[in-house]
Protein backbone atom coordinates (compact mmCIF):
# COMPACT_ATOMS: atom_id res chain seq x y z
CA UNK A 1 0.00 0.00 0.00
CA UNK A 2 1.24 3.49 -0.84
CA UNK A 3 0.69 6.01 1.94
CA UNK A 4 0.06 9.69 1.21
CA UNK A 5 2.40 11.87 3.24
CA UNK A 6 1.59 14.87 1.02
CA UNK A 7 -1.93 15.11 2.45
CA UNK A 8 -2.60 18.45 4.13
CA UNK A 9 -4.45 17.94 7.41
CA UNK A 10 -5.72 21.09 9.09
CA UNK A 11 -4.70 20.79 12.73
CA UNK A 12 -5.68 24.30 13.80
CA UNK A 13 -8.41 24.34 16.40
CA UNK A 14 -7.64 20.76 17.47
CA UNK A 15 -5.92 21.66 20.77
CA UNK A 16 -2.59 21.11 19.02
CA UNK A 17 0.35 22.68 20.82
CA UNK A 18 2.09 22.89 17.45
CA UNK A 19 -0.62 24.50 15.34
CA UNK A 20 -2.54 26.39 18.01
CA UNK A 21 0.84 27.85 18.96
CA UNK A 22 -0.44 31.40 19.14
CA UNK A 23 -2.80 30.75 22.02
CA UNK A 24 -0.41 28.33 23.72
CA UNK A 25 2.76 30.40 23.50
CA UNK A 26 1.12 33.72 24.27
CA UNK A 27 -0.11 32.20 27.51
CA UNK A 28 3.54 31.32 28.18
CA UNK A 29 4.51 34.99 27.78
CA UNK A 30 5.73 34.98 24.15
CA UNK A 31 5.01 38.14 22.18
CA UNK A 32 5.75 36.90 18.66
CA UNK A 33 3.43 37.21 15.71
CA UNK A 34 1.04 34.25 15.64
CA UNK A 35 -1.99 34.25 13.39
CA UNK A 36 -3.89 32.10 10.90
CA UNK A 37 -1.01 32.44 8.43
CA UNK A 38 1.67 31.13 10.81
CA UNK A 39 3.57 28.02 9.69
CA UNK A 40 4.64 25.95 12.67
CA UNK A 41 7.70 23.71 12.43
CA UNK A 42 8.89 23.90 16.02
CA UNK A 43 7.41 20.90 17.80
CA UNK A 44 8.53 17.29 17.46
CA UNK A 45 5.29 15.76 16.31
CA UNK A 46 4.28 14.99 12.75
CA UNK A 47 1.67 16.49 10.44
CA UNK A 48 1.05 13.10 8.84
CA UNK A 49 -1.95 10.91 9.49
CA UNK A 50 -1.20 8.08 11.87
CA UNK A 51 -0.84 4.62 10.28
CA UNK A 52 -4.25 3.28 9.20
CA UNK A 53 -3.90 -0.02 11.15
CA UNK A 54 -3.24 1.98 14.29
CA UNK A 55 -6.28 4.19 13.70
CA UNK A 56 -8.38 1.09 13.02
CA UNK A 57 -7.31 -0.34 16.37
CA UNK A 58 -8.48 2.83 18.13
CA UNK A 59 -11.85 2.69 16.37
CA UNK A 60 -12.26 -0.91 17.50
CA UNK A 61 -11.42 0.07 21.05
CA UNK A 62 -13.94 2.91 20.94
CA UNK A 63 -16.59 0.51 19.67
CA UNK A 64 -16.31 -1.31 22.98
CA UNK A 65 -18.15 1.75 24.37
CA UNK A 66 -16.46 1.82 27.77
CA UNK A 67 -13.11 3.47 28.50
CA UNK A 68 -12.45 2.44 32.06
CA UNK A 69 -9.28 1.76 33.99
CA UNK A 70 -7.02 -0.49 31.99
CA UNK A 71 -3.78 -2.39 32.37
CA UNK A 72 -1.24 -3.82 29.98
CA UNK A 73 0.25 -6.12 32.61
CA UNK A 74 -2.04 -9.07 31.80
CA UNK A 75 -2.10 -8.49 28.05
CA UNK A 76 0.22 -10.99 26.34
CA UNK A 77 -0.33 -9.24 23.00
CA UNK A 78 1.21 -6.07 24.42
CA UNK A 79 4.43 -7.75 25.50
CA UNK A 80 4.64 -9.97 22.44
CA UNK A 81 4.32 -6.95 20.15
CA UNK A 82 7.10 -5.12 21.97
CA UNK A 83 9.36 -8.18 22.18
CA UNK A 84 8.96 -9.05 18.53
CA UNK A 85 9.50 -5.48 17.30
CA UNK A 86 12.86 -5.06 19.00
CA UNK A 87 13.98 -8.63 18.34
CA UNK A 88 13.15 -8.45 14.65
CA UNK A 89 14.54 -5.00 13.94
CA UNK A 90 17.50 -4.81 16.33
CA UNK A 91 18.15 -8.32 17.61
CA UNK A 92 17.35 -7.04 21.10
CA UNK A 93 15.89 -9.70 23.36
CA UNK A 94 13.67 -8.12 25.99
CA UNK A 95 12.04 -10.12 28.79
CA UNK A 96 8.52 -9.16 29.83
CA UNK A 97 9.54 -8.42 33.39
CA UNK A 98 12.09 -5.85 32.18
CA UNK A 99 9.33 -3.60 30.79
CA UNK A 100 8.03 -0.71 32.89
CA UNK A 101 5.21 1.35 31.39
CA UNK A 102 5.47 5.11 31.90
CA UNK A 103 3.07 7.76 30.57
CA UNK A 104 5.69 9.80 28.72
CA UNK A 105 9.44 9.93 28.26
CA UNK A 106 9.95 13.31 29.93
CA UNK A 107 8.22 11.94 33.02
CA UNK A 108 10.42 8.84 32.74
CA UNK A 109 13.56 10.99 32.81
CA UNK A 110 12.37 12.85 35.88
CA UNK A 111 11.46 9.65 37.68
CA UNK A 112 14.92 8.23 36.94
CA UNK A 113 16.62 11.35 38.30
CA UNK A 114 14.59 11.13 41.51
CA UNK A 115 15.13 7.37 41.81
CA UNK A 116 18.86 7.06 41.27
CA UNK A 117 20.33 10.41 42.37
CA UNK A 118 20.10 12.80 45.27
CA UNK A 119 20.13 16.61 45.47
CA UNK A 120 23.58 17.97 44.64
CA UNK A 121 24.60 15.01 42.49
CA UNK A 122 26.12 15.67 39.10
CA UNK A 123 24.32 14.40 35.99
CA UNK A 124 26.05 14.41 32.63
CA UNK A 125 24.21 15.67 29.56
CA UNK A 126 25.61 16.46 26.12
CA UNK A 127 24.63 19.89 24.89
CA UNK A 128 23.21 21.10 22.63
CA UNK A 129 20.45 18.79 23.72
CA UNK A 130 16.70 18.52 24.19
CA UNK A 131 15.80 21.12 26.88
CA UNK A 132 13.88 18.75 29.23
CA UNK A 133 17.19 16.98 29.93
CA UNK A 134 18.34 20.15 31.65
CA UNK A 135 14.94 20.55 33.28
CA UNK A 136 14.99 17.03 34.69
CA UNK A 137 18.33 17.77 36.35
CA UNK A 138 17.84 21.31 37.61
CA UNK A 139 14.22 21.03 38.74
CA UNK A 140 15.26 18.38 41.25
CA UNK A 141 18.25 20.37 42.48
CA UNK A 142 20.88 18.20 40.80
CA UNK A 143 23.89 19.69 39.00
CA UNK A 144 24.20 19.75 35.21
CA UNK A 145 27.58 18.39 34.09
CA UNK A 146 27.90 19.36 30.43
CA UNK A 147 29.92 17.11 28.15
CA UNK A 148 29.60 19.52 25.21
CA UNK A 149 29.51 17.82 21.83
CA UNK A 150 32.28 18.72 19.38
CA UNK A 151 30.97 20.61 16.35
CA UNK A 152 33.12 20.14 13.24
CA UNK A 153 31.50 22.04 10.38
CA UNK A 154 28.06 20.94 11.53
CA UNK A 155 28.95 17.31 12.24
CA UNK A 156 28.91 16.45 15.95
CA UNK A 157 31.03 13.96 17.85
CA UNK A 158 31.55 13.09 21.51
CA UNK A 159 34.44 14.53 23.49
CA UNK A 160 35.41 11.27 25.16
CA UNK A 161 38.36 12.68 27.10
CA UNK A 162 36.08 15.27 28.68
CA UNK A 163 33.38 12.65 29.30
CA UNK A 164 35.81 10.35 31.06
CA UNK A 165 37.17 13.18 33.20
CA UNK A 166 33.69 14.21 34.32
CA UNK A 167 32.51 10.64 34.90
CA UNK A 168 35.46 10.09 37.26
CA UNK A 169 34.22 12.82 39.60
CA UNK A 170 32.69 10.95 42.57
CA UNK A 171 29.87 13.52 42.62
CA UNK A 172 28.75 12.37 39.15
CA UNK A 173 26.16 9.62 39.47
CA UNK A 174 24.19 9.58 36.19
CA UNK A 175 24.47 10.29 32.47
CA UNK A 176 21.48 11.02 30.23
CA UNK A 177 22.43 9.86 26.74
CA UNK A 178 20.33 10.92 23.73
CA UNK A 179 20.54 8.23 21.06
CA UNK A 180 19.81 9.19 18.29
CA UNK A 181 20.61 12.72 19.29
CA UNK A 182 18.11 15.57 19.43
CA UNK A 183 18.78 18.14 17.93
CA UNK A 184 22.05 17.38 16.09
CA UNK A 185 20.72 14.25 14.37
CA UNK A 186 23.60 11.91 15.05
CA UNK A 187 22.91 8.17 15.00
CA UNK A 188 25.79 7.03 17.16
CA UNK A 189 27.95 4.19 15.91
CA UNK A 190 28.25 0.96 17.87
CA UNK A 191 31.81 1.95 18.80
CA UNK A 192 30.70 5.32 20.17
CA UNK A 193 27.92 3.75 22.24
CA UNK A 194 30.23 1.07 23.62
CA UNK A 195 32.74 3.69 24.70
CA UNK A 196 30.06 5.76 26.45
CA UNK A 197 28.78 2.66 28.24
CA UNK A 198 32.29 1.54 29.23
CA UNK A 199 33.10 4.94 30.72
CA UNK A 200 29.88 4.95 32.72
CA UNK A 201 30.36 1.38 33.90
CA UNK A 202 33.98 1.94 34.95
CA UNK A 203 32.98 4.94 37.06
CA UNK A 204 29.73 3.60 38.56
CA UNK A 205 27.67 6.16 36.64
CA UNK A 206 24.15 5.04 35.81
CA UNK A 207 23.47 5.35 32.08
CA UNK A 208 19.99 6.53 31.14
CA UNK A 209 19.58 6.14 27.37
CA UNK A 210 16.79 8.05 25.66
CA UNK A 211 16.25 6.00 22.49
CA UNK A 212 12.78 7.17 21.46
CA UNK A 213 13.96 8.32 18.01
CA UNK A 214 15.63 4.98 17.27
CA UNK A 215 13.15 3.94 14.57
CA UNK A 216 13.61 7.20 12.65
CA UNK A 217 16.84 6.49 10.80
CA UNK A 218 17.73 7.92 7.40
CA UNK A 219 19.57 6.45 4.46
CA UNK A 220 22.06 3.70 5.22
CA UNK A 221 22.59 4.66 8.85
CA UNK A 222 22.04 1.98 11.50
CA UNK A 223 20.61 2.48 14.97
CA UNK A 224 22.11 0.32 17.71
CA UNK A 225 20.16 0.08 20.98
CA UNK A 226 22.63 0.46 23.82
CA UNK A 227 21.62 -2.89 25.31
CA UNK A 228 22.57 -4.72 22.10
CA UNK A 229 26.18 -3.53 21.98
CA UNK A 230 27.00 -3.33 25.70
CA UNK A 231 26.30 -5.58 28.67
CA UNK A 232 26.50 -2.66 31.09
CA UNK A 233 24.47 -3.51 34.20
CA UNK A 234 23.58 0.00 35.35
CA UNK A 235 21.45 0.84 32.31
CA UNK A 236 17.93 2.25 31.94
CA UNK A 237 16.52 2.62 28.42
CA UNK A 238 13.58 4.75 27.32
CA UNK A 239 11.59 3.50 24.32
CA UNK A 240 8.29 4.77 22.94
CA UNK A 241 5.87 4.60 20.04
CA UNK A 242 5.22 8.34 20.37
CA UNK A 243 7.69 9.73 17.84
CA UNK A 244 7.75 6.80 15.44
CA UNK A 245 3.99 6.59 14.86
CA UNK A 246 2.91 10.16 15.68
CA UNK A 247 0.95 9.35 18.82
CA UNK A 248 2.62 11.62 21.37
CA UNK A 249 -0.80 12.48 22.78
CA UNK A 250 -1.34 8.86 23.84
CA UNK A 251 1.58 8.94 26.30
CA UNK A 252 2.96 5.46 25.76
CA UNK A 253 6.59 4.94 26.77
CA UNK A 254 8.13 1.63 27.76
CA UNK A 255 11.17 1.83 29.99
CA UNK A 256 13.46 -1.20 29.77
CA UNK A 257 15.37 -2.01 32.96
CA UNK A 258 17.13 -5.35 33.03
CA UNK A 259 18.67 -5.00 36.48
CA UNK A 260 16.05 -6.17 39.01
CA UNK A 261 17.16 -3.86 41.80
CA UNK A 262 17.17 -0.82 39.54
CA UNK A 263 13.75 -1.79 38.19
CA UNK A 264 12.18 -2.24 41.61
CA UNK A 265 13.52 1.10 42.79
CA UNK A 266 12.20 2.78 39.64
CA UNK A 267 8.70 1.32 39.91
CA UNK A 268 8.54 2.28 43.58
CA UNK A 269 9.30 5.91 42.70
CA UNK A 270 6.97 5.93 39.68
CA UNK A 271 4.03 4.57 41.62
CA UNK A 272 0.88 3.26 39.98
CA UNK A 273 1.00 3.89 36.23
CA UNK A 274 -1.29 2.23 33.72
CA UNK A 275 -1.75 3.06 30.04
CA UNK A 276 -5.07 4.20 28.67
CA UNK A 277 -7.04 1.64 26.66
CA UNK A 278 -6.14 3.64 23.56
CA UNK A 279 -2.41 3.45 24.33
CA UNK A 280 -2.60 -0.33 24.69
CA UNK A 281 -4.40 -0.77 21.38
CA UNK A 282 -2.14 1.69 19.59
CA UNK A 283 1.07 0.06 20.75
CA UNK A 284 -0.01 -3.42 19.73
CA UNK A 285 -1.06 -2.22 16.28
CA UNK A 286 2.03 -0.06 15.81
CA UNK A 287 4.46 -2.85 16.56
CA UNK A 288 2.59 -5.56 14.64
CA UNK A 289 1.02 -3.91 11.58
CA UNK A 290 2.86 -0.69 10.73
CA UNK A 291 6.30 -1.71 9.42
CA UNK A 292 5.48 -0.73 5.83
CA UNK A 293 4.15 2.65 6.90
CA UNK A 294 7.35 3.33 8.84
CA UNK A 295 9.57 2.43 5.90
CA UNK A 296 7.70 4.86 3.67
CA UNK A 297 7.79 7.51 6.40
CA UNK A 298 11.57 7.32 6.66
CA UNK A 299 11.87 7.61 2.88
CA UNK A 300 9.67 10.72 2.93
CA UNK A 301 11.64 12.28 5.78
CA UNK A 302 14.88 11.59 3.92
CA UNK A 303 13.48 13.35 0.84
CA UNK A 304 12.37 16.34 2.95
CA UNK A 305 15.88 16.67 4.34
CA UNK A 306 17.32 16.37 0.85
CA UNK A 307 15.09 19.24 -0.23
CA UNK A 308 16.15 21.28 2.81
CA UNK A 309 19.83 20.67 2.12
CA UNK A 310 19.54 21.67 -1.54
CA UNK A 311 17.34 24.69 -0.79
CA UNK A 312 19.80 26.03 1.78
CA UNK A 313 22.77 25.48 -0.53
CA UNK A 314 21.05 27.41 -3.32
CA UNK A 315 19.15 30.18 -1.55
CA UNK A 316 20.65 30.52 1.94
CA UNK A 317 24.29 29.43 1.53
CA UNK A 318 25.40 31.22 4.67
CA UNK A 319 23.36 28.78 6.76
CA UNK A 320 25.39 25.76 7.85
CA UNK A 321 23.36 22.58 7.72
CA UNK A 322 24.42 18.94 7.77
CA UNK A 323 21.73 16.45 6.85
CA UNK A 324 20.95 14.39 9.97
CA UNK A 325 21.52 10.65 10.18
CA UNK A 326 18.31 10.11 12.10
CA UNK A 327 15.30 11.80 13.76
CA UNK A 328 13.18 14.30 11.84
CA UNK A 329 15.00 17.29 13.33
CA UNK A 330 17.26 19.74 11.50
CA UNK A 331 19.83 21.93 13.24
CA UNK A 332 20.52 25.17 11.37
CA UNK A 333 23.48 27.48 12.06
CA UNK A 334 22.82 31.12 11.08
CA UNK A 335 26.02 32.51 12.61
CA UNK A 336 27.67 33.49 9.30
CA UNK A 337 25.05 36.19 8.79
CA UNK A 338 26.65 38.22 11.59
CA UNK A 339 23.25 38.90 13.14
CA UNK A 340 22.28 38.81 16.78
CA UNK A 341 20.18 35.94 18.05
CA UNK A 342 17.28 38.36 18.48
CA UNK A 343 17.53 39.53 14.87
CA UNK A 344 17.64 35.96 13.56
CA UNK A 345 14.58 35.20 15.66
CA UNK A 346 12.70 38.29 14.49
CA UNK A 347 13.30 37.59 10.80
CA UNK A 348 12.04 34.01 11.06
CA UNK A 349 9.26 34.24 13.63
CA UNK A 350 7.82 37.71 12.99
CA UNK A 351 8.74 38.73 9.44
CA UNK A 352 8.50 35.29 7.79
CA UNK A 353 5.79 34.19 10.25
CA UNK A 354 7.34 30.75 10.69
CA UNK A 355 7.90 29.14 14.10
CA UNK A 356 11.14 27.22 14.68
CA UNK A 357 12.81 26.70 18.07
CA UNK A 358 15.60 29.00 19.26
CA UNK A 359 18.97 27.32 19.71
CA UNK A 360 19.54 28.97 23.08
CA UNK A 361 17.02 26.52 24.53
CA UNK A 362 19.42 23.66 23.75
CA UNK A 363 22.70 25.27 24.80
CA UNK A 364 24.06 28.67 25.75
CA UNK A 365 26.61 28.10 22.98
CA UNK A 366 23.89 27.77 20.33
CA UNK A 367 22.23 31.18 20.38
CA UNK A 368 22.53 31.62 16.60
CA UNK A 369 21.09 28.19 15.80
CA UNK A 370 17.51 27.23 15.06
CA UNK A 371 15.84 23.82 15.30
CA UNK A 372 13.40 22.83 12.57
CA UNK A 373 11.16 19.75 12.56
CA UNK A 374 10.50 18.53 9.01
CA UNK A 375 7.80 15.80 9.39
CA UNK A 376 5.29 17.84 7.42
CA UNK A 377 4.05 17.72 3.82
CA UNK A 378 6.75 18.94 1.46
CA UNK A 379 4.53 21.79 0.25
CA UNK A 380 4.42 23.27 3.77
CA UNK A 381 8.17 22.86 4.24
CA UNK A 382 8.81 24.57 0.88
CA UNK A 383 6.55 27.51 1.70
CA UNK A 384 8.17 27.98 5.11
CA UNK A 385 11.68 27.99 3.66
CA UNK A 386 10.71 30.34 0.81
CA UNK A 387 9.33 32.81 3.36
CA UNK A 388 12.49 32.64 5.46
CA UNK A 389 14.85 32.95 2.49
CA UNK A 390 13.19 36.28 1.55
CA UNK A 391 14.18 37.67 4.96
CA UNK A 392 17.87 36.74 4.67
Amino acid sequence: MKYNFDEIINRKGTDSIKWDAGKFLKKKGFTNRFDEDTLSLFLADMDFACPPPLLDSLHKRLDQKILGYSTHSVNEEYFAALRNWFAKRYDWKIADEEVVYCPGTVLALNVAVMTYTKPGDGIIIQRPVYPPFTGAVESHKREVINNELINTDGYYTIDFDDLESKAKDPNTTMMIFCSPHNPVGRVWTAEEIIRVADICSANNVLLLADEIHGDLVLGDNIFYPTATVSDIDNLVVCTAINKTFNVAGLHCSNIIIKNKDLRERYTAELGMAHPSPFAISAMIAAYTECDEWLEQLNEYLDANFEFLKNFIAEKMPKVKFVKPEGTYIGWLDFSEYGLSANEIHDRIYNKANVVFQDGKMFSSESTQFQRICVPTPLSILKEAMERIAKEF
